[in-house]
């Protein structure tokens, strides 16, 4: 698809090739914005258990790692995981991040929009859930463009540098 900068972007399934890449990817957002859970250390895998981590998510139905590039560069890191246990088996939670450079041209709307459609192609996955920081009015204005609703507050979910952030609980019924 093409961005609003002109730019082209490809969203595809993450593999296991991509693994140091996208720890270095984790490392540049972390440490452009406190909107992840993550800071400028990434994820604190070692390449082999990222790969690992990225060729089980793909082979389970109705989870999948997705990766969006642009000018061969990975940009974009969208996850869908929902659980085994029958019992709810029929949600998912979705997380997504996007370079800074590539806020506000479509990188998240189309990331989201890919993982809608991988839930919905799933064939048992009902609901989609997330949460975002109170404070990060940009995701919040995304998530609701797609038909998330809010459905509560985690006061005080996290701390960063001694400041304490709200967690918005959002759910989108497919």
């Amino acid at each position: 698809m093409t961005l609003k900068n002109g730019k082209e972007l490809t969203i595809r399934k993450a593999e296991k090739g991509d693994a140091a890449e996208i720890l270095a990817y984790c490392k540049q957002v972390g440490g452009e914005s406190d909107n992840l859970l993550m800071d400028e250390t990434g994820l604190r895998l070692t390449v082999e258990q990222e790969a690992e981590i990225l060729e089980n998510a793909n082979a389970s139905p109705g989870s999948g790692f997705l990766v969006g590039v642009v000018d061969g560069r990975i940009v974009s890191v969208g996850n869908l995981s929902s659980p085994r246990n029958p019992r709810i088996a029929h949600q998912g939670a979705v997380a997504l991040s996007v370079v800074k450079a590539l806020w506000g041209v479509g990188v998240g709307s189309a990331m989201m929009q890919a993982l809608i459609d991988l839930a919905k192609s799933a064939g048992h996955i009902e609901v989609l859930h997330l949460g975002v920081w109170a404070d990060n009015a940009g995701g919040i204005a995304l998530y609701k463009k797609f038909g998330f609703e809010q459905i509560g507050v985690y006061p005080k979910f996290g701390k960063i540098n001694g400041v304490y952030h709200d967690e918005v609980l959002m759910n989108l019924y497919l």
